[in-house]
């Protein structure tokens, strides 16, 4: 009790810094929160165009029908092959007609089907990933009457580099704006550390442990970690509420990320006050 009153205590003497402290953790952890939106909602996109993905044989005109029978069932065995189904020539075009119309306008009076008959492979759910489909995709791929095997690879790629991307952007931006903190802090604690000096000197004297005079410290950076965090949450949720209302309609992410985000502000504030008073605490 007398480590959490000094600590209120000391928000009390030097608000503004306390305030400032707490506004840059609040700042880095609403970084982090952007770009978790951001990313969470990229995450549910990638998982819903994921359950569509498929490989698409497209076979020669010429292949018999025995080949092809026997390329199904040899195809849906593979372990990451849920179901093979034959699309023949006229069921592709009867599908680009329902589906385009502008290619029924294009080949509807033609007497020649442009389109291939094909082999769409549905493959298992944790088989819908790069490595897995190029490992269906080559072994279709090896039957000499195949003319093609599509896959989707490009934007799949530029899917999973958009993640990554953000992944990034979120670790370089929110470390930057952690560290701008953890200075803000550390200078905050100096200045308190300065301002109690006499009392901390006579606490020593009469015996008080070093953690004794650290505890409050660490209750203060703690507090301002756990008020950034709830302000990060707030702004993070506004935010996202805007762009629900105003601009189009996105996700909101797990509670579990919510509660991490202001754990890992109350834990960084500790972190930063232990590593600040420890420095501090020995030019008294």
């Amino acid at each position: 009790m007398y480590a959490l009153r000094e600590a209120l205590a000391a928000f009390r003497r030097a608000p503004v810094l306390a305030g400032l402290s707490a506004a840059m953790v609040a700042l880095a952890l609403y970084i982090i929160g952007l770009f978790g939106l951001a990313s969470y909602n990229l995450q549910l996109a990638l998982s819903s165009m994921e359950e569509r993905v498929e490989v698409v044989v497209y076979l020669r005109d010429d292949a018999r029908q025995s080949e092809i029978d026997l390329a199904q069932t040899e195809l849906a065995e593979l372990p990451q092959v849920l179901g093979a189904r034959y699309v023949s020539k006229r069921e592709a075009l009867d599908r680009a007609r329902r589906d385009l119309p502008e290619f029924g306008e294009l080949f509807g009076g033609a007497g020649v089907n442009p389109l291939p008959q094909s082999l769409e492979l549905e493959l298992q759910p944790a088989a819908r990933n790069r490595e897995m489909v190029e490992q269906v995709s080559a072994a279709a791929q090896a039957y000499p009457f195949v003319e093609d095997v599509e896959y989707g690879r490009e934007w799949v790629d530029k899917l999973f580099t958009l993640r990554r991307i953000g992944a990034a952007t979120t670790a370089a931006l929110g470390g930057a704006f952690f560290a701008v903190a953890a200075l803000i802090i550390g200078t905050a604690l100096r200045i308190a550390v300065f301002a109690r000096r006499d009392e901390i000197y006579i606490m020593r004297l009469v015996g008080a442990r070093n953690g004794f005079i650290h505890r409050p410290f660490l209750i203060e950076g703690a507090l301002a970690g756990l008020l950034g965090g709830i302000a990060a949450w707030i702004l993070t949720y506004a935010t996202y509420r805007a762009v629900y209302a105003y601009l189009f309609e996105v996700a909101w992410i797990p509670s579990a990320w919510v509660a991490l985000g202001i754990a890992v502000g109350t834990l960084f504030g500790s972190v930063a006050s232990s590593l600040a008073i420890r420095k501090h605490l020995g030019e008294v």
